[in-house]
């Protein structure tokens, strides 16, 4: 373990020595800073840091320092903290200055009170976010995260915790709702993503994160019995805590103080915001020290997108074609906007699928098998009709309430409408509608603020099963052509994935992830034979050929580049692009012969 174990053990003790060394100098704020940067650079310190995502909290020390991988789910507004207080003895007199940065309570010895009026005392401003952990990790993810720390920490034979063991899944009042208002959508988010949710105290830059950002937070915990009394309406306990803040509402307090049992405050030392979650690439794929994984990975790369093929083909039943597209799909991603338009995004539709079967149920189990972050939405009538995909802000409690669209960068979102039966939508239903296709078309949530909508932009992969062509908008549709149908669906699938080795199935990870985040760019030489090609082909076919479709041959001739490692578009890839979308075409042209109108 590193030396030094105090560092992780009583960080406030570190804090306050910088502080008495510096006394209101703020250069000791820095330093702390600096400190705890340099920390863990040392023999591979983060792994020891406990996380919160893998500890039960009743095995975590008050005020220690741990770790939380999360995503920043509301913000609330800045609140205002004594920087520094002055304290007198009321035997000797004497008066002390105290910090109030990482801490929730003022400290106060037995004999020392607080002086209000010294014009020693600070005020100064820190931001709260809301934080939950990241909705739809998959559980590869999580249990890498698990075998790669080294925190092993089990309850404390010095330290018997004052709060009730109890989890986080177990308390209905764990988002902080009002009673009568809790999420509908609680059963239908994926299980273990519910708690800990945590109130997340930054001090600097905070203006740099913003709502749905995924961070990785290193701080001090805090879980002040005192910060539960007010829950319970006892307004005495508002004494030891920060003068400044007493105007708020009862509901937005109790919303805004929730037990502390439940959800603890991390004081964020360092904040870094993540730009994948990923724990088998670096972290940081634009530095120096990841460029050798990069490129090691990218030289063996071909074995990797082949074997992938074959495993994405036999989980769609022998049909290349549509793993193929299944590839380009996962590898997208919005790289810009130009006005409104998002490009990049490759919302696809695979049609053809069987109902009541649970063939789609298996594929996005796949599919989670394979990428950082996913979530199933079953498209029944029902849920349409009763689930809040939208978020919208309680005024009364002075918070946003989540739904179930608010989801981080670079989500798998698999929508299954093979299990959309006739039925009526409804006012709810029609506006969830909606919501899905403008995060399809514009990739963009308009959250609800009562009095006007907010439009949050967004990455989300969209991938959409159904029987016939879908209700929703999709950049590209391909027919699913099973070349065979397995008497047991669950045994071949199982069977599939159990016959892929760990060491493989890390590879198609590391590809999917790498590859979204690569350079991409089109030489000149390039640009002016695809546009000669685009005039050729309207001369032949000026009825079909529109400038949507040169638009996404271009995304699949991107995507089909990338995919092969190549970050500049080839006169052969264009090609096969083409060739593609011409099979796809083709498909759907036999489809409709077959069945009239229904694609």
């Amino acid at each position: 373990m590193p030396c030094g174990e105090d560092w992780l053990s009583h960080p406030l003790g570190i804090v306050q020595g910088f502080f008495a060394q510096n006394g209101v100098n703020p250069d000791w704020e820095k330093k702390v800073i600096e400190y705890f940067k340099e920390k863990l650079k040392e023999n591979n310190a983060p792994k020891w840091v406990p996380s919160l995502n893998e500890v039960p909290l009743h095995y975590l020390k008050p005020n220690s320092f741990v770790k939380f991988r999360c995503m920043i789910q509301d913000m609330f507004d800045p609140e205002f903290y004594m920087g520094v207080y002055e304290t007198v003895n009321q035997n000797t007199k004497a008066h002390v200055l105290h910090f109030g940065k990482y801490r929730d309570v003022a400290e106060c010895g037995p004999q020392q009170e607080l002086d209000l009026n010294s014009p020693r005392n600070t005020t100064l401003e820190r931001q709260t976010f809301y934080c939950v952990p990241v909705p739809g990790e998959s559980t590869w993810v999580k249990e890498a995260y698990v075998n790669a720390n080294q925190a092993r920490v089990s309850p404390s034979t010095s330290y018997t915790p004052s709060r009730h063991k109890r989890s986080y899944e177990d308390d209905d009042d764990m988002d902080l709702q009002p009673n009568k208002q809790k999420d509908q959508h609680a059963g239908a988010r994926q299980a273990g993503e519910k708690g800990p949710a945590c109130l997340v105290k930054v001090y600097e830059d905070w203006d740099c994160f913003k709502v749905n950002d995924i961070l990785e937070l290193y701080g001090i915990l805090s879980v002040d019995p005192v910060l539960s009394i007010l829950n319970n309406d006892e307004r005495d306990a508002s004494a030891l805590l920060d003068p400044m803040e007493c105007t708020d509402t009862a509901e937005e307090q109790r919303v805004h103080s929730p037990p502390a049992s439940l959800v603890p405050r991390i004081h964020v030392i360092l904040a870094q915001k993540l730009q994948h979650i990923n724990p088998l690439l670096p972290a940081c794929l634009n530095k120096e020290e990841s460029k050798t994984f990069v490129s090691s990975f990218m030289s063996e790369l071909s074995p990797v997108r082949a074997e992938l093929l074959g495993f994405l083909t036999h989980a769609l039943l022998g049909d290349s074609l549509a793993a193929e597209y299944l590839i380009l799909h996962l590898i997208s991603t919005v790289y810009t906007r130009r006005d409104v338009l998002p490009l990049g995004k490759f919302t696809v539709n695979l049609s053809g699928c069987p109902r009541n079967s649970t063939f789609t149920e298996h594929l996005y189990r796949i599919i989670q098998h394979l990428v950082p972050a996913s979530f199933r939405l079953q498209m029944t009538i029902e849920n349409m009709n009763h689930l809040k995909f939208i978020p919208h802000k309680d005024y009364t409690a002075n918070r946003l309430v989540s739904g179930l669209l608010q989801l981080p960068s670079n989500t798998s979102l698999v929508i299954d409408e093979t299990l959309l039966e006739q039925g009526q939508l409804d006012t709810p239903g029609v506006h969830n509608v909606t919501a899905l296709s403008n995060l399809i078309t514009w990739q963009k949530v308009d959250y609800d603020f009562s009095y006007h909508q907010m439009e949050f932009p967004c990455n989300i992969n969209v991938f959409i099963t159904s029987e016939g062509r879908s209700l929703l908008p999709a950049d590209c549709q391909i027919h699913l052509q099973p070349q065979l149908i397995p008497p047991n669906m669950e045994e071949y699938m199982n069977s599939l994935l159990s016959a892929v080795l760990p060491s493989v199935l890390n590879k198609f990870r590391i590809y999917l992830t790498l590859l979204r985040f690569l350079e991409y760019s089109i030489s000149d030489e390039i640009t002016k034979a695809v546009e000669d090609d685009f005039v050729e082909m309207r001369k032949n076919d000026p009825q079909s050929i529109t400038a949507d479709d040169l638009h996404q041959l271009l995304v699949v001739a991107r995507c089909l580049s990338l995919s092969a490692g190549q970050t500049t578009l080839s006169r052969e890839r264009w090609l096969r692009a083409k060739q593609l979308e011409s099979l796809r075409r083709t498909r759907l042209q036999q489809q409709k012969c077959v069945n009239g109108n229904e694609l």
